[in-house]
């Protein structure tokens, strides 16, 4: 069971479609990762990200498609590269990490409702 938070809580949380466009590796992680950089449209821009998805995904099948992302949690140091938003995902069953995302296009930078 998970603890209740009010509405109020919720709509703190800067939760924006984004487009990835460009995923690179990154072999200076602890854990397996991917560097992304991720379009929010002109409000946000680009910002950058690791996301630790390298069971499900190769580089090459991830930019062009859209992700959540939390924009207004402060920067993170995550070894060399400054994690500017929080790619979200759920663990599947053996505990890779799965994207969220969406399945219909989206503009860049539209805010979860």
């Amino acid at each position: 069971m998970t603890d209740t938070i009010a509405y109020a809580d919720f709509e703190r949380v800067d939760i924006r479609v984004g487009t990835i466009i460009e995923a690179l590796p990154f072999p200076e992680a602890r854990k397996p990762a991917y560097k992304l950089t991720i379009d929010f449209g002109p409000e946000i821009g680009t910002k950058k990200s690791s996301a630790q998805i390298t069971v499900h995904y190769r580089l090459e099948e991830l930019v062009g498609r859209q992700v959540l992302a939390v924009v207004n949690f402060p920067p993170r140091q995550i070894g060399p590269v400054r994690s500017e938003v929080l790619t979200l995902g759920f663990e599947d069953a053996a505990g890779a990490i799965v994207l969220a995302g969406v399945d219909q296009p989206v503009p860049n930078g539209k805010k979860m409702c």
